[in-house]
């Protein structure tokens, strides 16, 4: 039960003994079924019997026919359970490694020992834990202590009241001897000269040493090493199976890697990617589906699997029977339902994920089909990019450690970290336990992204550009900029690089460095723009990509791309009329469709929209028949062109989209909720003035959205730095003026009521109700507070009748009631103090949070505001309103006669293969250069040099552990050379000896 992961499974521990050494042994004679049988244990029991020991979860109680038969069934047991194979985790299969752990021990373990050891079974000797164990120890040491004799001593030295018997002396010292000789299944360790190392891993320490005893194979190592992984013990798999001596192969880590990657062992899955484990050949889409397929059924990926899996069911219910046995032999979950989860998250990020790669395969298949049924492909193909689709899965399980190890791995880093904002963003708002809620946001993808693209925007800036409007190969072909959108990666946008970029874009081919004086200029006199007030920058190098190593090559990634015949007109030869022309032309099209123009452009028509409309009606507002006049006319043509432009921005998305998500994701944005409103009381107001009967109401309609419209003035303020956040600021305010407006709406009522209830009683009419219920006392709140009429020592009656005598008209005024008017004085000075000191306060105090919090981030939160502009009017036609009419009818045309697409490129480039592989390699290398760097800040600093100081001690004690076993061998090396030394004088004594007695005879025999 050691392989197990989780720390809640109970250890399994049985004993195996004799049933003739247990005491109480007659509470089980002719029990025949399985009851409860209470055994008192008692530990001061010596010998012959002894007490059950309350540690062990089972005992197998032998009655035994034959004197060794305990330690044959212990034997055949231990034989049997390392033959049987188990798995952790789903997946993986562990020969179950079997162990001989010798803590104290009576003579007679010895028996178990050597039978152990004849089957292969390593042996591991706690020394210091008395009996056996210290003898053995101790002669592993000096081996040649082995004798008889030297037994005997040890035996009466451990067990001092036995008297053991010459032939069990002598039988003890042979099996010794023979235990001794099998160094390679013994290991010894001393918890009290060896350190406080833990018991599982001097277990592991001593599984590996055995399996490195007789073989040098990888495969023979890999129950260690999963034994290994599901103890967590990357340590142990480092110093002793990854050391050198074994060769790896991909193919012979690929199983336990898969157990790392279910277990989420990230340091272990880093091990074997270093050590051999090919990412590319082993990740299968088979395997993929697996990881998928192994979820925690707790987790809220979980969950949204499930939901797609039951909603692919219904779709499939009425499927024909061959389909519905293709469903019924998948797994519980398919890439494809994965697909449509990360859909829901990434949205075009993710367009062909996990679908068929063959050429042509959709194409064939029917519409209708494949909308009901997921595509199937081959299962065994290879992922077309692992590293992204293990950081998908290790992002979508909450598992960022892991996550941050594949996207260190795997390329395009600064867009998978966008995604990955994405995702936790996503997610966090669909979770519900608090704790994953915060796991989730300190996962920071969106740090990552930062400091990788300033480390990318530090080396070069215009790849660091590159990199924000290139089409990512493994990300839909998305950019970088719309993932952050899709994000909500403020930080992103605040980066300096991105706002450089930005910058750029904004003035589009002219100099970032003119003046905005120059620009008012040129824009209120365009003949200045051929002169040289207003500067461009040049464009020398064509989008030929021709020469892909060289910078300026990368530059033309960063200009505007220009279209054919601008193109044709600038490779003309310079000369004459055609010269002057081009020349006019450019430069003409370069100013009026840079956005900054085109933003200027917009905001002086919207002025003269916004005095048409409050001339239209305030002068010129006719009733029918003599109105509508031109000037009127004008306003309603002006509001058509604004209501083709939203329609233009409502399709101005991703082309595979439908209407219902074009119009989701338009109303999206609260400005163009604002336009819609504005237009919609348009129209209203225009319906209703058309006839006499209704043209007050029009008008009416027509002034309110006179208001809308000039509010949405406030938009244009978003590109400057002062005023863009203040934007914000009211838009929060106005949120905290909501719930501000509950509080205050139960005191008002609650005033209202009861005052009304006691100062006229008698008064029916349902408008002065209102009035003194709820518009009184709202007025009260800001000092308007008529004595008059709520004190009675200050009324006047003369000029009112009493509730019984005036008349059911509108016009008589009704006398309060002097009952009980003390308590509506102090109920008056209760509403004062709560409205006018509380809750005044109160709201005072959530403005000064919310601007504090607004104004803290301020330049991050203008900086975003300030991309979104830019967005919008680098999208925008060159014409204002109503003159956008031409672009309208241009794009209209040009859709109908298929000649071009409705659609215009959106900071977005299709950049050559091999330019677009160097720009991915560049990442690569900036990658490794900010994860260098991350380390040597790491490294330097207190936590990191504390954890070296305790590593250096950690080396030192296993020196000096080492240097004790070095004595130990001297030792028994010394002895062993004193024994021998004894042994050859001894010999020597005999044969002088030997030499004396002979000489002696044959010396007098010669005298003889």
């Amino acid at each position: 039960m050691l392989t197990s992961t989780s720390s809640t499974v109970k250890v399994v521990a049985i004993g195996i003994t004799s049933l003739e050494k247990i005491q109480h042994r007659d509470l089980l004679d002719n029990v025949k079924k399985e009851i409860l049988i209470s055994h008192k244990t008692d530990n001061k029991v010596q010998g012959p019997l002894y007490s059950l020991d309350n540690h062990h979860s089972h005992f197998i109680l032998v009655e035994e026919s034959e004197p060794d038969g305990t330690t044959k069934l212990r034997l055949s047991l231990e034989k049997y359970i390392s033959e049987q194979h188990t798995s952790y985790g789903g997946t993986g299969s562990i020969e179950i490694p079997v162990l001989c752990l010798l803590v104290n021990g009576r003579p007679h373990i010895l028996e178990r020992i050597f039978r152990g050891l004849e089957n292969s079974v390593p042996c591991l000797i706690l020394a210091g834990s008395g009996g056996i164990a210290d003898i053995l120890a101790a002669l592993m040491n000096e081996p040649h202590l082995t004798g008889p004799q030297d037994i005997e001593k040890q035996l009466k030295q451990k067990f001092p009241t036995e008297n053991f018997s010459r032939n069990d002396i002598v039988h003890w010292a042979k099996m010794i001897q023979s235990i001794i000789t099998q160094e390679q299944l013994l290991s010894m360790h001393d918890f009290e000269q060896e350190g406080s190392e833990e018991l599982d891993t001097v277990i592991l320490k001593a599984l590996v040493k055995a399996c490195k005893s007789h073989s040098q194979e990888a495969q023979e190592y890999l129950d260690e090493l999963k034994l290994a992984v599901a103890w967590n013990r990357v340590d142990i798999a480092k110093s002793e199976i990854f050391n050198g001596d074994v060769e790896w192969k991909s193919c012979d880590l690929e199983e336990v890697l898969m157990d790392a990657l279910m277990n989420d062992k990230p340091e272990f899955v880093k091990l074997f990617i270093d050590n051999g484990a090919n990412i590319y050949d082993f990740l299968t889409y088979s395997r993929l589906q697996s990881l998928y397929c192994n979820i925690s059924p707790k987790s809220l990926l979980y969950m949204l699997l499930f939901k797609k899996h039951e909603e692919n069911r219904v779709t499939l219910a009425g499927m024909s029977g061959h389909h519905k046995e293709m469903v019924d032999v998948c797994p519980l979950f398919t890439l494809h339902e994965v697909s449509r989860v990360l859909k829901d998250f990434l949205h075009d990020a993710c367009r062909g994920f996990y679908h068929d790669q063959k050429p042509g395969g959709k194409k064939k298949a029917d519409k209708t089909n494949a909308r009901k049924f997921p595509s199937f492909f081959d299962m065994n193909q290879k992922s077309e990019n692992p590293w992204r689709d293990l950081f998908l899965w290790a992002v979508l399980q909450n598992r960022h450690k892991m996550a941050h190890l594949f996207w260190a791995m795997g390329p395009e880093g600064v867009a998978a970290a966008l995604a990955a904002c994405q995702i936790v963003r996503e997610m966090s708002r669909l979770e519900t336990e608090a704790e994953v809620v915060r796991r989730m946001k300190e996962a920071k993808y969106e740090q990552l992204a930062v400091e990788l693209f300033s480390e990318c925007y530090h080396d070069s800036e215009e790849r660091a550009f590159a990199l924000l409007v290139r089409k990512n190969r493994y990300w839909g072909k998305t950019t970088c900029l719309h993932l952050a959108t899709e994000a909500d990666a403020k930080s992103f946008f605040a980066h300096d690089g991105v706002q450089a970029f930005l910058t750029k874009i904004w003035w589009g081919d002219m100099s970032t460095s003119t003046p905005i004086l120059n620009l008012i200029c040129g824009f209120g006199c365009p003949f200045l723009i051929y002169t040289n007030l207003i500067s461009f920058r040049e464009e020398t190098q064509s989008d030929s990509f021709k020469d892909l190593g060289s910078l300026d090559t990368e530059r033309t990634l960063l200009s505007y791309t220009k279209k054919k015949a601008d193109a044709k007109l600038e490779a003309e030869p310079a000369s004459g009329n055609i010269a002057y022309a081009t020349f006019m032309f450019t430069r003409w099209k370069k100013f009026w469709t840079a956005p900054v123009t085109v933003f200027m452009g917009n905001v002086v028509m919207y002025f003269a929209f916004l005095f048409l409309f409050a001339y239209v009606l305030l002068v010129d507002f006719k009733s029918p028949p003599k109105g509508p006049a031109i000037k009127e006319n004008i306003l309603y043509f002006w509001v058509f062109t604004l209501v083709l432009e939203e329609i233009r921005q409502s399709s101005y998305t991703d082309g595979g989209m439908n209407l219902i998500k074009k119009f989701k994701l338009y109303v999206e944005d609260n400005w163009n909720k604002c336009d819609m409103l504005a237009i919609s009381l348009f129209f209203i107001g225009i319906a209703c003035r058309m006839f006499n009967s209704t043209f007050h109401d029009g008008r009416t309609v027509l002034a309110i959205d006179f208001m809308v419209f000039t509010l949405r003035l406030i938009h244009i303020f978003a590109i400057h730095k002062q005023l863009g956040p203040k934007i914000i600021i009211v838009e929060r305010m106005m949120k905290d003026v909501f719930f501000f407006l509950f509080f205050l709406s139960v005191w008002l009522i609650a005033y209202g009521v009861a005052t009304e209830a006691l100062l006229h009683p008698d008064d029916s009419r349902a408008e002065w109700i209102f009035r003194r219920v709820l518009y009184r006392p709202y007025l009260q709140i800001f000092g308007q507070i008529p004595l008059d009429k709520i004190d009675s020592s200050r009324m006047d009656f003369g000029n009112c009748t009493l509730g019984q005598q005036r008349n059911q008209t509108a016009s008589d005024f009704s006398c309060p009631s002097a009952y009980a008017n003390w308590l509506v004085i102090i109920l008056l000075v209760i509403f004062l103090l709560v409205t006018n000191v509380l809750l005044m306060n109160l709201l005072i105090a959530m403005f000064s949070y919310t601007f504090q919090v607004v104004q803290g981030n301020a330049d991050i939160f203008w900086k975003f505001q300030r991309y979104n502009l830019i967005v919008e009017y680098h999208g925008r036609p060159a014409f204002a309103p109503p003159f956008i009419i031409i672009d309208h009818i241009k794009l209209f045309l040009g859709w109908a006669l298929k000649k071009t697409k409705h659609k215009k490129e959106h900071l977005e480039r299709d950049i050559p293969e091999e330019l677009d592989q160097k720009l991915i390699t560049w990442e690569l290398l900036q990658k490794e250069n900010y994860l260098a760097n991350l380390e040597i800040k790491k490294k330097e600093s207190n936590e990191e040099k504390l954890k070296k100081m305790s590593d250096k001690v950690d080396s030192l004690l296993k020196n000096f552990s080492g240097l004790k076993k070095q004595e130990k061998q001297l030792r028994s090396l010394e002895s062993k050379i004193s024994y021998s030394t004894d042994m050859l004088s001894s010999m020597a004594d005999t044969l002088v000896k030997n030499s004396i007695f002979f000489s002696g005879p044959i010396s007098n025999y010669t005298r003889e």
